[in-house]
């Protein structure tokens, strides 16, 4: 059995460890008990994973940073909104910024056996017909344990308020939250996944909730990791956003390192940069989902 190694933090999270050369036996005997509902192969992968959770302590929160050990054929990635043009131009800056090293991730994962999930909303029509789209929209249809919402909003019996304000609209049509100097609309906007992401192999593109719930299931993947932007929005309300994802009882947990907020630092609160407001551990914090650690 090879031994883990520590990953750099560019290989960061969902690769966080080899490949282990050989699984238990029992593990590989439940894996074909399911491979026929199963189109991406299955494999002996396991991956060691570094996150930090919160949990209750007394009257309070308590952080808790562990490395669990998760099969690699039972964890999907969804890349959240990650356009090749946004709305707000500032923030699209970011996703270029962001995208390259999306991308290496990405592909150690997918190495590992990490089903990919592409969700770049409302751009489904630039894939139609492509073997990607067709492999979501054919996937055997689960019935979800709970209604899935067109979009998930704060829940107050759930969770508290955000710590954040993000709902300022400086100009008509324009993103609420913007950054821009001079925010506008933007409402033709290239909703592509920006072009230094991947589609590849066995990936799938889908913005709809069911067909990726029912992706999931079909391919057993009960680990579900969100990328992607904004974090305060998008990846959380999402029909396959961190909320609903956890509504279905998936483990779900937010890639830190690559996902970006959307809210103005010079007139919102709280007022930080962008750089220096860690939007993630407040999120995790509320949404009940984990998030992954990368050593710094």
């Amino acid at each position: 059995m090879k031994q883990h190694r520590s990953m750099t933090r560019r290989e960061v999270l969902l690769a966080a460890a080899n490949t282990v050369g050989v699984a238990a036996m029992s593990t590989l005997a439940r894996a074909g008990e399911d491979a026929s509902t199963r189109t991406i192969p299955v494999v002996p992968g396991r991956l060691q994973v570094p996150w930090r959770r919160r949990e209750k302590h007394g009257d309070g929160l308590r952080v808790v940073e562990e490395t669990v050990e998760w099969q690699a054929t039972e964890t999907a990635v969804i890349v959240c909104d990650m356009w090749a043009e946004h709305p707000c131009k500032l923030a699209e800056a970011r996703v270029a910024r962001m995208a390259p090293r999306m991308n290496e991730i990405l592909s150690l994962a997918r190495d590992h056996g990490v089903a990919i999930i592409h969700a770049p909303s409302s751009g489904m029509k630039h894939y139609d017909g492509t073997p990607f789209r067709e492999r979501m929209k054919s996937a055997r249809r689960s019935e979800p344990p709970v209604p899935i919402q067109r979009w998930c909003y704060l829940n107050p019996k759930q969770e508290p308020p955000l710590p954040i304000v993000d709902d300022v609209v400086r100009a008509e049509g324009a993103v609420s939250g913007c950054d821009d100097p001079n925010a506008l609309a933007h409402p033709n906007h290239d909703r592509h996944e920006h072009p230094a992401i991947q589609i590849i192999g066995y990936d799938g593109v889908s913005d709809d909730g069911q067909e990726i719930f029912n992706f999931l299931e079909q391919e057993g993947r009960k680990n579900v990791v969100l990328m992607g932007v904004h974090t305060n929005m998008c990846v959380l309300g999402r029909p396959f956003g961190v909320r609903q994802q956890k509504y279905l009882g998936k483990n779900v947990v937010l890639c830190r390192d690559l996902t970006t907020r959307c809210t103005t630092p010079a007139t919102n609160r709280p007022s930080a940069t962008h750089a220096e407001w860690n939007w993630s551990s407040s999120t995790s914090k509320r949404s009940g989902a984990r998030r992954f650690w990368a050593r710094v």
